[in-house]
């Protein structure tokens, strides 16, 4: 084990703590599920740029996105940049009317708005077993991430890197809540960035230079220099098109991104968020995946390509700067998981248990016990489903991500905008969305080569029309 890198982050995850227990302190008073779940809506523009910063860019971003960009090439770093319009189109789209929404209504979770907006609860239990399904997989990424870093970069197995993190991530979860994700999402924010900037020098420097290490690639493969990949993965328009849908025009319907916009101070906050969020992205996707292709310039025989970032850090950073940088994956990777565990809380506790229990509304200290029980079950899940990780992560992440739009994009959007909007069209398009999603990816249906987000969302929004017109009108 290197010591020189493991005492950065020891000082590192103390902070983490202390900002837990400080999150901790600060709900003791008002009320345990307004506090615990969104903060008391209190997000300044600057913690709510990074918080919804944070919580987008994690193991895929860091790992998985690096990792592709070193197997595929420069042009898997052009499609990466779709993704900087993510924060001004998640928080753009729903930010204000959500927040609106949520203080009249006082909700406090994705599934409140819908069964306000749709007064029905078959739209919440539906929406309920689709975010478990759906954040499972995606908290399952963000564990193998954590495992292939600190595998690589301590040198410990496998299997005590995920216990290490589910340790650490579950109990500064558990006991700051909300508060505690968004003010460790917006520290995170910053490592991230700064670290990001080392990495990217410190590769380019190892490769001597820029230009040298695009003729190192071409000498590998001429196509790792083209705009539309290698062979293997050709960038084509239906690809393109189909990652601009996944990972770009369906955050709006992505709940982690949407519960942000029910916690943040003010209009002005919002308005100042999404500019900083929209920069910080922009800066991230582009350090992070033009440090995975030029890597290829500096290690060219790596069998995992989800190992580049955490090998470069060891081969061209010194150990004690490698031990800095090495909390930026982990900040990425920790304000992602944070926020999908507090969200899996809060569907199993406030949306479901209280659903059939509304007595149990009044009793704080029965729902603090079960709320931090469940944060604590999902991580003990979560280190056997990440046991038997695949090579590449990114493919898993964008399963899950698809899984969520499919399910909600059309009912968020449509329900915001759309006041003839109802029950039935609602159900009917999550129904067969997330069906129809399901079907596509399972047996590798492909429709004039477009990825499964493509037709399950033409198909969810041409459900919700049917659905509509033989539902109850809207009040």
């Amino acid at each position: 084990m290197n010591k020189e890198m493991l005492l950065p982050l020891i000082a590192y995850l103390c902070f983490v703590f202390g900002v837990a227990f400080y999150a901790y302190r600060k709900r003791q008073g008002g009320s345990f599920l307004s506090e615990y779940y969104v903060g008391s809506r209190s997000m300044s523009g600057f913690v709510l740029a990074m918080t919804t910063a944070a919580t987008y860019v994690g193991a895929s971003s860091f790992i998985g996105g690096p990792g592709a960009a070193y197997k595929y090439g420069l042009g898997w770093v052009l499609l990466a940049m779709i993704q900087v319009p993510a924060v001004l189109l998640a928080l753009g789209a729903l930010g204000k009317k959500f927040a609106l929404l949520a203080r009249k209504y006082n909700a406090v979770t994705i599934n409140d708005l819908l069964l306000a907006r749709y007064q029905n609860k078959f739209v919440v239990w539906i929406s309920g077993f689709a975010l478990l399904l759906s954040f499972f997989a995606m908290m399952t990424v963000q564990f193998i991430g954590a495992g292939r870093l600190l595998e690589t970069t301590l040198g410990v197995p496998y299997q005590t890197a995920v216990m290490i993190f589910a340790i650490t991530v579950g109990i500064y979860t558990f006991i700051g809540g909300f508060r505690a994700v968004v003010l460790t999402d917006t520290i995170q924010g910053l490592v991230m960035l700064i670290g990001t900037s080392l990495l990217l020098g410190g590769v380019i420097y190892a490769a001597g230079g820029v230009e040298n290490a695009m003729n190192t690639l071409e000498s590998i493969n001429p196509q790792l220099i083209e705009p539309y990949g290698i062979d293997e993965r050709p960038l084509d328009f239906t690809f393109m098109t189909s990652f601009w849908v996944l990972v770009c025009f369906g955050l709006i319907g992505l709940p982690p991104l949407a519960v942000r916009s029910m916690a943040y101070k003010d209009s002005a906050s919002l308005h100042k968020a999404l500019v900083i969020g929209t920069l910080v992205v922009s800066l991230l996707m582009f350090g992070m995946h033009l440090a995975g292709v030029l890597g290829r310039a500096v290690i060219s025989d790596l069998k995992i390509p989800d190992q580049v970032i955490p090998t470069l850090m060891i081969q061209v950073l010194p150990p004690l700067v490698a031990g800095i940088f090495l909390a930026a994956p982990m900040a990425a990777i920790m304000s992602s998981i944070d926020s999908l565990l507090i969200q899996s809380s809060s569907t199993l506790i406030k949306d479901l248990y209280l659903a059939v229990k509304p007595e149990a509304v009044d009793n704080e200290a029965k729902l603090k016990l079960f709320s931090t029980m469940t944060t604590l079950t999902f991580a003990v899940l979560l280190v056997f489903a990440a046991l038997n990780p695949p090579d590449m992560l990114i493919w898993l992440n964008l399963l899950s991500l698809g899984c969520l739009e499919a399910t909600f994009l059309w009912v968020i959007v449509l329900g915001l905008y759309w006041k003839n909007a109802n029950a039935a069209g609602a159900i009917s398009s999550m129904l067969a969305g997330l069906t129809s999603y399901v079907i596509f990816t399972t047996f590798k249906i492909s429709i004039f080569s477009f990825h499964a987000i493509v037709p399950s969302l033409v198909i969810g929004l041409i459900a919700f029309l049917i659905g509509n017109r033989f539902g109850n009108k809207a009040n």
